[in-house]
This record gives C-alpha cells, structure tokens and sequence, in this order.
C-alpha cells in the first residue's frame, strides 16, 4: 500500500473500532461506570496499571478494586484512614499485589493534595507534541514520598526506554474526545497531538506488517519511531489510529 492507500486503511478501521460496542470487551469500561472527573481519573489510572494480561482478568480485577475503594475511587483516596487500607488486602493481580494498591492510594493522596491532581501534573511537564517527558516526572512525583521500592516497577519510565504502553493508553482515555463516547476527552488543557500511541505486541506487530515500525523491540526507541510514522498520518490526532492497530491484530489476527 501507498501511503494514501495506508491512511484509507487505517482511517477505515479507525471508524470501525473507535466505536461503543468497543467498550464491551475493553478494560475502558471501567471508568466508564463513573460521572465525575476525578472519579473517572483514578477509576482509569488504577485501572490501566493491572492492564496487562487476559482483558476478561483485567475487567474483573478492575472491578473488584472498584468495590474495594466503595465505588468511590477520589474520596476513598482522599479521605481513607489507615484501617480503611488494610481492607484492601484481598487484591492481586498478578505482580500487582496488595501492598502496590495500598502504596498506589498514598500516593495518589499526595498528587491530589500536593501537585494538584493527575492531570495538572502531566500538563506542566508534556511538550508540544509528547508526553513522554511528563511520565518520566510523574513517576518521580508519584515516588517522592516513602514507598515501597518494588511498587516502582508498576509506572513505567520512558527515560529508561520503555514504551509505558498503560500510561499512554491511561492519557489516550482521558485526552482524546472521539465523539463517539469511548475515549473521555475530560482532560481539557493537554491536546490529542501530544499523545503517543500505546505499543504492545499486537499493536507493534500490526505496525510492523503493515510498515510504520521496523523496531523489532518495543520500546521508547520503537515508540518514537512509530509516533512520527502515525504523525504523518495525522499529525493532530495520531493516537486514533491505536484502535485500527489494535483491532486488526486482537480481533482480526492481522
């Protein structure tokens, strides 16, 4: 394909996948079942960190911590008390465990209460057409009271050449207003062209039949490459094309 054959393409899948009905089968849902701001923030980061592995597992342990913190993800993290942590007990997701959840609502309690929330720590330090520098500043923010160290391995640094494909996916949610109810769009100060595409293997390996990555690896290196390919594309709104990537390679093994 051509290049303007390759943007047909994509755009095509792009309307088929970035759908409603796409929300069914996505951890998306998740935040989904939250109205207010904050709520649907949290409900999404905490959320996107266990999304690795089995989608059904991931919706079903997404759920369980959402009745664990009441349903109420933004009180229940500004307003716990230490007998109120040690309910949480019961979590695991994999190597997510307990005591990384507990760790997680400390701190989110301190970016709420000291860098005024997730999204204006993200806007202060993203650049005109990345994020990846405001992840890396994050993740210090995130760790700059007493923690666990190996908590540290649950948010993904760009700096150490990782794509942060959950993070970036975390941002796609909360950044993008598609019109079509999947994507949130509530984080009004950062704009869809500073967002990075989450790359994962299905992504990556459609990315690569179809000649918009030649990395091998997925990582920060094969990120970039791939964003400046989907830039070409669309320069405004590249990460839309995560839904034709990620449709063609989980729903259509392309």
């Amino acid at each position: 394909m051509n290049k303007i054959e390759l943007k047909e393409f994509l755009e095509a899948k792009v309307e088929e996948y970035n759908h409603p009905r796409f929300i069914e089968t996505d951890p998306i849902q998740i935040p989904h079942q939250f109205s207010k701001k904050e709520d649907i923030e949290i409900a999404g980061f905490l959320t996107a960190t266990i999304s690795w592995g089995n989608r059904k597992s991931i919706i079903t342990n997404a759920n369980k911590m959402m009745t664990l913190l009441n349903q109420s993800p933004f009180d229940y993290v500004m307003n716990h008390e230490a007998s109120d942590l040690e309910k949480l007990r019961p979590f695991v997701h994999r190597t997510f465990n307990e005591d990384d959840l507990i760790q997680f609502i400390k701190s989110l309690n301190h970016i709420y209460k000291n860098h005024g929330g997730l999204e204006a720590v993200f806007y202060k330090y993203s650049e005109e057409f990345s994020t990846q520098n405001a992840i890396h500043q994050f993740k210090k923010h995130f760790f700059e009271i007493e923690h666990l160290t190996r908590t540290q391995k649950h948010v993904s640094d760009p700096s150490k050449n990782s794509a942060a494909k959950r993070i970036n996916m975390f941002l796609r949610w909360m950044v993008r207003d598609d019109n079509n109810g999947v994507d949130f769009g509530i984080w009004k100060s950062l704009t869809p062209a500073q967002l990075s595409c989450p790359l994962d293997v299905h992504s990556g390996n459609v990315a690569r039949a179809l000649g918009l990555l030649k990395r091998k690896q997925n990582d920060a290196k094969a990120l970039k490459e791939l964003d400046l390919a989907l830039r070409k594309l669309d320069i405004n709104d590249p990460v839309k094309y995560d839904f034709a990537l990620f449709g063609l390679g989980v729903f259509e093994g392309f």
